[in-house]
């Protein structure tokens, strides 16, 4: 058949020409030596350039590629679970689901628990306890998986609540307590309705009777505990007592019996309770009290939506809805503190959030509903890492794509929080948004914190080998530095103002919860930066003064952080102890520009962090590509990742850093 002017002869594809012919810029023959190079004797320069041609293939495909590697990948993972051999030979042997085998790197099969009194049985430590995390950085430190726990003795004893009630205060001054505490309270949970709360004061003072009712009689003197604990204005000198004990304690003894038919006044009562128990370090005290309140909830269907007939006025279907989130808040945020488990799952909500009523009185009652929206949204994300980070069930997700689930969480956040709730540099903020952006960087912290501690571990296993941590390492160590720098700047801020509250709980976990991440990155200079160091200083003096002042709370961490300042090397060179690389050239991705050379050259202190937000970490490129990848993407990279091997690593470790 002829062959027609349009069509085209396939022609056969000309060879690659070596280096040395390309250069020469004369025809190869393609041989391996090609003839040139033979013919001038130099066989062994004749080399190719590798060839990495782009085809053109279908769609399908690819995923038909992609899922065979996913089925070949479980089919793996099955293969290497062993089973289970049954107890009888009649019983049958389910076959396993298939997990990654990291669930989290740094918890082990086996709860963690420790022994305060021989007497008593020993107590559970959570895993997300910031006190636990800093005695697993000082079993690191000082390469003694045996160097113990330290106990948390400084609380109020059960001995210090068995008397010494108190009576009504004088109106003027429950006046002022209640203000104090609405003041300090209102803006960043909803645990009362302000308005008519104050009118409820003003009928009690007019009708004495009323004090017969035992809840209101609770609820009022949990709001004077919290009020006169607030407005404390120099050290406690009432035996050791936290300034409000005696308030509370006659509201605690109104509540042993937990009442058959609860009303909206006992929610709020146990709510107040919980708060005012962290002011005495008694942890597990609020959990308990937030667990009866959540029951309470329960008992009158608070996570539902109660229908306009049965309630028919608008405001108080809204302080229905936003008292239950106030337990949910509660409840999520306190976990994070202890590491227990969660005390309800998010689909046995069923009620809507919070919104704007459409009332005359509905400013007088409520706060910014936004900010309340904002904080729901965060206690949910904060429950998520609990369930993905710090549980010991099985996930189908690996490791580091539940923390690739969490920081995308984390983003969406801080993109949709509204205007009035974020942070300007350029003013100070007032302290319910201050509140909000360090529970959000103390999520980032609790999120990523077992990887920087993993990176310090793998560093010193691999300080004679030089290899370089996996980038996905570096960029969530890197996050979890850049959170606890911010933090720090917020809190000393707090401090120098004059506005950190002295006996407050959660100030002081956030100064310490971000401390000891600092002291990492100061071991990390490839990560971080030694110069994270100096922050060490600072908390250690605004909790040693908190301490001084009566702060219970604050006396436990600083006593930890003396432990972790005492387990440091003494030498100077504690960063090179644990990599070569002390170079500013190692400094974070995160960290500012500083200008190492010349007339403006400045030596990096940790104040040169202060001004720089937990936001921008997640616009640095290798965040947004860590985000980015697809879970395809993920399970691509090394498994191994994650695991701790060698003298160093954690299967190394006895028996006792667990149990």
């Amino acid at each position: 058949m002829p062959v027609l002017k349009h069509q085209t002869k396939r022609q056969k594809k000309k060879p690659v020409a070596c280096h040395r012919c390309h250069s020469h810029k004369v025809k190869c023959s393609g041989e391996q030596p090609c003839a040139r190079c033979r013919q001038a004797g130099c066989e062994n320069e004749c080399q190719y350039a590798l060839r990495d041609r782009k085809l053109k293939v279908n769609e399908s495909y690819l995923d038909q590629i992609l899922s065979e590697n996913t089925q070949l990948k479980e089919q793996l993972r099955s293969s290497n679970t062993p089973q289970p051999s049954p107890a009888h030979p009649s019983d049958t042997v389910l076959p396993q689901d298939s997990y990654p085998a990291v669930q989290n790197p740094l918890i082990g099969e086996r709860a963690w628990f420790y022994p305060y009194d021989p007497s008593a049985p020993p107590i559970y430590m959570g895993d997300a306890a910031c006190t636990a995390f800093a005695t697993r950085l000082r079993q690191f430190i000082t390469d003694n998986p045996n160097t113990s726990h330290v106990a948390r003795t400084q609380y109020t004893p059960e001995s210090l609540l068995l008397e010494g009630e108190t009576q009504w205060p004088g109106l003027a001054q429950a006046r002022l307590l209640v203000r104090v505490a609405f003041n300090q309270l209102s803006r960043v949970y909803h645990l009362f309705l302000r308005k008519s709360t104050l009118e409820q004061l003003e009928s009690i003072y007019r009708t004495p009777s009323l004090r017969d009712d035992p809840a209101l009689t609770c609820k009022f003197f949990a709001l004077f505990a919290l009020g006169e604990v607030y407005s404390a204005r120099t050290a406690s000198s009432s035996g050791g007592r936290v300034p409000g004990t005696r308030y509370y304690v006659r509201a605690m003894n109104l509540i042993p019996i937990m009442p058959e038919r609860p009303g909206m006044i006992h929610v709020e009562s146990l709510l107040l309770l919980s708060l005012f128990s962290y002011f005495l370090n008694r942890r597990h005290s609020a959990y308990m009290l937030i667990g009866s309140a959540m029951r309470l909830g329960l008992v009158l269907g608070l996570n539902h939506n109660i229908p306009a007939r049965q309630c028919t006025d608008p405001v108080e279907r809204e302080h229905r809805v936003r008292l239950w989130w106030a337990i949910y808040i509660f409840d999520r945020m306190y976990t994070s503190k202890i590491g227990f488990p969660l005390q309800i799952r998010d689909d046995d909500i069923y009620v809507d959030m919070p919104a704007d009523v459409d009332s005359p009185v509905s400013g007088e009652q409520f706060s910014d509903t936004a900010y309340l929206v904002s904080s729901i949204r965060l206690a949910r994300i904060i429950g998520q890492i609990i369930d993905k980070i710090y549980s010991r069930k099985h996930h189908q997700e690996s490791f580091l794509q539940r923390e690739q689930q969490l920081l995308l969480a984390l983003q969406e956040w801080l993109q949709s929080l509204p205007a009035h709730i974020k942070l300007r540099p350029e003013e100070s903020p007032p302290k319910h948004i201050v509140s909000l952006h360090l529970q959000f960087n103390q999520c980032v912290i609790l999120a990523t914190r077992p990887i920087i501690l993993h990176a310090l571990i793998q560093r010193r296993g691999q300080r004679e080998s030089h290899e370089d941590l996996p980038q996905p390492v570096i960029t969530l160590s890197e996050a979890c530095i850049h959170a606890a720098r911010h933090s720090h700047a917020l809190v000393t801020d707090e401090w120098v103002n004059g506005s950190l509250p002295m006996y407050g709980y959660f100030y002081a976990q956030y100064l310490f919860s971000a401390v000891i991440v600092l002291v990492i990155s100061s071991l990390l200079p490839s990560i971080g930066n030694p110069t994270d160091l100096e922050s060490l200083d600072t908390a250690v003096e605004i909790l040693h003064r908190m301490s001084d002042h009566g702060n219970l709370a604050a006396a436990e961490f600083y006593e930890n952080l003396q432990r972790v300042q005492q387990a440091l090397p003494t030498d100077k060179s504690v960063s090179a102890h644990h990599d070569d690389q002390t170079q500013m050239s190692g400094q974070s991705l995160y960290s500012p520009i500083i200008p190492t050379t010349g007339s403006h050259a400045l030596e990096p202190t940790a104040a040169t962090f202060a001004g720089f937000t937990t936001e921008m970490a997640f616009l640095e490129p290798t965040m947004q590509d860590f985000l980015g990848r697809s879970d395809n993407e993920m399970d691509l990279i090394d498994p191994d990742l994650l695991t701790i091997e060698g003298p160093t690593g954690l299967n190394a470790w006895p028996t006792p850093f667990w149990s």
